[in-house]
């Protein structure tokens, strides 16, 4: 098998990453509407959306920085995304056992994409 360059393997990693994301809200309005809940939003919805835009775009972004940024900010820009990614995954939210598995999964990945960006050398 070929080795993957580490800039396209960040960044499918990344997508991985979004995906399992987008999933994960999916399933959680899915189980609100079987259930026939309402969604419970704190605060003003107007500024928790624009909060989740903002920070459900870092990882929509690093996809596409994490092709182009050259080797010192593509480096660094992984690792303080992939922290503060980690951070909101893990902030208080659902626990239903979908959303847990997923958030496994997310946080897995991005210590994968972390630990690739800290070991990754300028040749690569």
């Amino acid at each position: 098998m070929r080795a993957i360059d580490i800039k396209t393997k960040l960044s499918t990693l990344w997508i991985v990453v979004m995906f399992n994301m987008v999933f994960a809200d999916i399933f959680t309005i899915t189980v609100e509407l079987v259930n026939k809940n309402t969604l419970a939003i704190p605060g003003d919805v107007k500024v928790i959306m624009a909060i989740a835009a903002i920070v459900t775009n870092i990882p929509i972004l690093m996809i596409y920085l994490s092709r182009v940024l050259p080797y010192q900010w593509n480096r660094l820009t992984n690792i303080f995304a992939g922290i503060f990614t980690i951070i909101y995954i893990l902030s208080p939210g659902d626990t239903s056992i979908h959303y847990l598995i997923i958030a496994t999964i997310e946080v897995i990945i991005l210590l994968v994409i972390i630990v690739n960006s800290w070991k990754r050398r300028d040749s690569e």
